[in-house]
């Protein structure tokens, strides 16, 4: 006697392990957040405590004692700021490389992905200079100019490498019609690409989110702080490590990117994958 599953036990299994999987790996982040709320002396034991005594010292230190909110402010401004320059200056190069024939095309197009394997501490130097003398230093422009321009090469790539999945024909239409070249641009060509344009965004989040150097470089004093400059604050001085600070302020800057990514996983999903297919 043969047992048959249902669609039902088949959906039941899927979610199952689904589920089973977001729980492995959401358990780490959620340790990580419950030593944020842990008093510092139940952090470094010999044994593990499972069942810690809640505590929102920390909670209360980085707010109170710490300008966290001007913190958070500074990153999202900086980050967004430098993903709309990246997408302004993106989207045009992209179509420029990706339709148009013209003398170093080629050499252009191999130049611009290249940029990302210089070394960043090789420029470190020449662009604090360049920022002191603009009057840019301890400023949110300059963390939004440097972000893009450590991004831009490669939110360019992922724009182009979808435009040029897109049949010419489309467009050709469009223009027979009487179409110009901006029109086909904004009504045809973005539209089409929007997974991989969304794709390119959230990678320049990213990056720009992890990026250190340059924001401690260029963000020397508490007024133009982000998140990861704040993270290295509570490092060092006479208190040591204080650990279940790092946790709540990681926890912060690890939340913003998990909502962003959750809200658009359906175009994200479609932008990592187009292209990978053809038949």
């Amino acid at each position: 006697m043969t047992v048959r599953r249902t669609n039902g036990d088949n959906l039941f299994i899927r979610y199952l392990i689904l589920g089973s999987w977001a729980l492995f790996c959401l358990v780490p982040v959620l340790w990580f957040l419950s030593i944020g709320f842990r008093p510092r002396t139940e952090i470094i034991t010999a044994r593990p405590i499972y069942l810690p005594t809640l505590s929102l010292d920390a909670w209360h230190m980085i707010w109170s004692d710490w300008p966290m909110a001007k913190y958070l402010r500074n990153s999202v401004a900086a980050i967004f700021g430098s993903v709309a320059i990246d997408l302004a200056l993106a989207i045009p190069a992209a179509y420029s490389l990706a339709r148009y024939d013209y003398k170093g095309k080629e050499d252009i197009g191999f130049y611009i992905p290249s940029t990302r394997m210089m070394a960043p501490a090789i420029v470190a130097i020449p662009i604090f200079f360049l920022f002191r003398n603009m009057g840019l230093l301890d400023t949110i422009w300059a963390l939004m100019l440097i972000y893009a321009a450590i991004n831009l090469s490669i939110v360019t790539w992922i724009i182009r490498s979808y435009m040029t999945d897109i049949p010419k024909e489309i467009e050709d239409a469009a223009r027979i019609d009487g179409a110009g070249d901006l029109r086909i641009l904004w009504e045809i060509t973005i539209p089409a690409v929007r997974p991989g344009i969304i794709t390119a965004a959230v990678i320049a989040m990213v990056f720009a989110i992890n990026e250190f150097l340059f924001t401690l470089l260029i963000a020397s004093t508490p007024d133009a702080y982000t998140l990861s400059v704040a993270l290295a604050n509570f490092t060092g001085g006479s208190d040591g490590l204080i650990y279940n600070a790092i946790a709540l302020v990681a926890f912060l800057a690890f939340v913003p990117v998990f909502l962003v990514v959750a809200a658009i996983q359906r175009h994200l999903s479609r932008g990592l994958t187009m292209g990978a297919i053809k038949g």
